[in-house]
């Protein structure tokens, strides 16, 4: 049965006012999960030693001076802690090493990680667009150096560039970080020329105003055939769901059935090739209708290929 992990503290990181990174896209994901058939787990929170796979320990000590016992604390122009905001990040990386462990320890196929904040913006020593800690790449190196697989991918179709996976995975050769996002848009990073120190980065922006059509034919002709070659043996999905026609932050005009359609195209490429293992951990989407249909459809199409 597909691993549903949160967990209730997440909505202690609370962000200010009018913040579209806000503790009501939880609930709404929940409320779309309700009564779907799912292995329900709390988070157990990351260690400091899974954090320290992808990050310095003078990063884990500036995160703890600076959260603040009441109020906010704002690292730049996006992103705040809020006094429950590190143990909510914490148990959003543990929530993604945890579904790690379950589906390489063969208990269950698949696995979506509902947690926030997000993680995919956070570079080795700086919180960014939202997030503080890189959650699929700590995922993805306690995959590798724990369980010692030698080829992990990551999937990337938040409508933003991973920038902060990309810079946690560099110069890792045991992974391929696929990233499809629109560009131009904030954070400005994701050229199709950024390929990583082994080659192990594949970047494929996406025009303003494009919609699935697009992403389906770069997907099928360009994407997959690069997965299919790498052959990984387990593949973490960085799933954004702000590429929506209906989402605020941005101007891809995708729907719920482009997700679904990535989706079985992931989970098909991991039957192949990772025994159908596939771990997916939430990133953006802000529109709360949007987030919730899309992050169900997901979800469901998990369900469908997780025969545990």
């Amino acid at each position: 049965m597909t691993l549903l992990i949160t967990h209730p503290d997440a909505d202690l990181h609370v962000t200010p006012p009018g913040h579209p990174e806000q503790v009501a896209r939880l609930p709404a994901i929940r409320r779309a999960l309700d009564g779907m058939p799912l292995d329900r787990r709390d988070a157990l929170p990351a260690t400091d030693a899974h954090l320290l796979r992808c990050h310095p320990q003078d990063y884990l000590d500036r995160l703890d001076a600076a959260s603040p016992s009441e109020g906010w604390a704002q690292l730049d122009a996006d992103t705040f802690l809020a006094p429950g905001s590190l143990n909510a990040a914490r148990l959003a990386a543990g929530g993604a090493v945890q579904a790690v462990d379950a589906v390489l320890e063969d208990r269950s196929r698949t696995a979506f990680v509902a947690m926030r904040p997000p993680g995919h913006h956070a570079e080795t020593a700086t919180p960014m667009g939202f997030c503080l800690f890189g959650t699929v790449a700590i995922a993805a190196k306690h995959a590798l150096d724990h369980h010692g697989l030698d080829r992990v991918a990551v999937v990337d179709f938040d409508v933003h560039h991973g920038n902060g996976t990309q810079d946690l995975l560099w110069d890792e050769a045991r992974t391929l970080f696929v990233s499809t996002h629109q560009s131009p848009l904030w954070p400005g990073t994701g050229a199709a020329s950024e390929q990583g120190a082994h080659d192990n980065v594949m970047n494929v922006p996406l025009p303003p105003g494009s919609d699935g059509s697009t992403v389906r034919a770069r997907f099928t002709n360009d994407i997959l055939p690069r997965l299919e070659a790498f052959a990984p043996k387990l593949v973490l999905i960085s799933a954004g769901f702000d590429a929506h026609r209906a989402d605020p932050l941005a101007n891809l005009n995708w729907d719920t059935a482009d997700y679904v359609w990535l989706t079985e195209r992931i989970c098909e490429l991991a039957e192949r090739h990772a025994r159908g293992r596939v771990v997916s951990c939430l990133e953006g989407g802000y529109d709360l209708d949007a987030l919730a249909e899309a992050s169900a459809a997901h979800v469901d199409v998990l369900r469908g290929h997780d025969d545990g």
